[in-house]
């Protein structure tokens, strides 16, 4: 009968332990979830982008005189080397041109074996959607090279608006499936048909979800999407919403479905490490109810004692003791809770102030080239002869745009962009190119002082192109109200620095940590964020210079940008 109560005690303990490991693995199952929900939407953000990075080349091509010129018979050499250098400029497996009747008659690979020239891709779809007036997108295994790839095709016109030809694209989405294998994770993409075209792993390439339909079987063997493959369905068996089987093993599955073509993304995760924590809580619970038991018996013990010793005086010390330790025991409880409590805070202030600072340095930053972008196209459509390098202007500015979007990627991998020595000449003539446009409308007399000898430092050219972008265009800014406004840039060595000075207003009371403090600014509304400078000062830090600004000795401002010297490494 005494065993009774610790009998019925050790079974409340084990069902409590139970529900408690239930409820916890769901718990950290969500957290897996959550996680796993996140490199899902990553991944769909990087196939949508590759998807739609060169969906506006085609048609660039087909308007190209010289793509034209040899649809209507031209040399058709002189493309192909047109065509290799494009190609090779743009990382493209190919580009090339067909006849209306499907015959390639040049392309960049023609000097290769394997070349495209001479071979007929009427059976294709994307042929059929160009020609017939659409922009023909197709994913499948190369006809001639074997190798898959995502076409793009645009139709080709002549002056009079009549089809002439057909300008295709083959993109290498195979450095997607590398970086999932890479990154050790498992990842399928998957077509309408639910035929998996890239896989983590490449024993999954080319198999379906479910069992085609003749009719599906029918229409991929006529454009031969997939040739030489038997499209035998995967080995994998989803059991609800979030968890399915593949390769053996069961995990958590979630899907991204919302892509163009119909196409779907499959992300599998482990929950070993949700299964892991919720045994190391239910084993923590077991423990402390090992130890609560151990300290029952222990009280009981003590007061056994006091019992038998009939001593008041110690059972009233011991009461006393008791309810210190009880005390001291709700305290600690309570500091824990606070702690935890301020580490959450903390760590979703950090979130945000990160989000926040991105989102803002990028909007400022996009601003710029869009800016200057916007001014060579307005410039363009006032004249009626634009000036011959205006598709170069704006091609550099979208590498520009393209290159401070590339920044975002430290989401999907580790490390950073390695410095490397460039002459800060070079640099200085693209700020100044970029800033050109607003000079001029502005009737700002640039003065440009710069050595004939190469001035070299070490960094990232495009960000130091953004400081000096920054500086020069807070220059202009200075001097809007002033009578024969003029902005003098002068370059030095040794090591390198630049020094900007204007004859507007000046800095009056402010100094440059004043200036250099996020969203502060002097513009009017609507005209900038305030973050131009401090964005500007931390690049220069992080390239171990140093920014100064003071009022000039007359009027105006002197900025000055001095740089590490050239033989230290201030990689970061």
């Amino acid at each position: 009968m005494r065993r009774l109560p610790r009998f019925l005690t050790a079974l409340v303990v084990l069902a409590i332990a139970a529900l408690v490991n239930q409820l916890s693995y769901r718990y950290f199952e969500s957290e897996e979830l959550s996680k796993a929900e996140g490199r899902l939407s990553l991944y769909h953000s990087t196939v949508t982008s590759e998807l739609a990075r060169f969906s506006h080349l085609t048609y660039v091509l087909a308007r190209d005189p010289f793509v034209v010129a040899t649809a209507q018979g031209g040399d058709r050499d002189l493309l192909n080397d047109r065509l290799k250098d494009f190609a090779a400029q743009a990382e493209l497996d190919a580009i090339y041109l067909m006849q209306p009747s499907g015959a390639t008659i040049s392309a960049s690979n023609a000097h290769l074996e394997g070349s495209f020239v001479g071979q007929n891709y009427a059976f294709r779809p994307y042929f059929q959607t160009a020609l017939g007036g659409g922009q023909g997108r197709f994913y499948g295994i190369g006809a001639t090279t074997g190798l898959p790839g995502y076409f793009i095709a645009d139709a080709v016109r002549d002056g009079a608006d009549a089809v002439v030809g057909v300008i295709a694209i083959k993109i290498d989405l195979s450095q997607l499936a590398q970086s999932w294998r890479d990154s050790g994770e498992q990842v399928l993409l998957v077509n309408q048909d639910g035929v998996v075209l890239l896989a983590s792993d490449e024993a999954w390439q080319y198999r379906t979800l479910t069992a085609l339909t003749d009719t599906q079987r029918g229409a991929i063997a006529q454009s031969r999407q997939f040739s030489g493959q038997d499209l035998q369905p995967l080995k994998w068996s989803p059991h609800d919403a979030f968890r399915a089987s593949i390769g053996g093993d069961e995990r958590l599955h979630v899907v991204a479905r919302d892509l163009p073509h119909d196409w779907a993304i499959h992300y599998f995760a482990s929950d070993d490490r949700a299964t892991t924590r919720t045994w190391l809580v239910t084993a923590a619970l077991i423990f402390a109810a090992g130890l609560a038991f151990i300290m029952v018996q222990v009280q009981r013990s003590r007061r056994m004692a006091v019992a038998l010793q009939k001593s008041v005086d110690e059972e009233a010390e011991l009461r006393r003791a008791n309810d210190r330790l009880a005390v001291e025991i709700e305290d600690r409880r309570s500091a824990e809770r606070r702690l935890k409590r301020t580490q959450g805070e903390l760590e979703r202030s950090s979130r945000l102030a990160a989000l926040g600072q991105l989102s803002a340095s990028v909007t400022h930053e996009l601003g710029q080239p869009i800016a200057a972008m916007r001014n060579h196209i307005a410039a363009a459509e006032i004249s009626a002869k634009a000036a011959p390098d205006i598709a170069g202007k704006i091609g550099g500015l979208v590498d520009r745009m393209e290159g401070i979007t590339r920044q975002l990627k430290f989401f999907a991998r580790s490390g950073s962009e390695p410095f490397e020595p460039f002459d800060l000449r070079d640099a200085l003539q693209a700020a100044i190119a970029l800033v050109e446009p607003n000079y001029s409308a502005g009737g700002i007399a640039l003065i440009s002082d710069m050595p004939d000898e190469p001035v070299m430092t070490r960094g990232i050219k495009l960000r130091i192109e953004q400081v000096l972008t920054n500086v020069l265009r807070n220059a202009a800014d200075a001097v809007e109200e002033v009578e024969s406004p003029s902005v003098r840039v002068t370059l030095g060595g040794d090591p390198a620095w630049v020094s900007v000075t204007d004859n507007g207003h000046g800095l009056g009371d402010a100094t440059l940590a004043d200036l250099a403090e996020p969203f502060m600014t002097t513009r009017d509304s609507g005209r900038g964020m305030g973050l131009g400078l401090a964005i500007s000062a931390q690049i220069v830090r992080d390239h171990g210079g140093d920014m100064t600004a003071e009022n000039g000795p007359d009027r105006g401002a002197v900025f000055h940008i001095r740089f590490a010297d050239t033989t230290e490494d201030t990689t970061p």
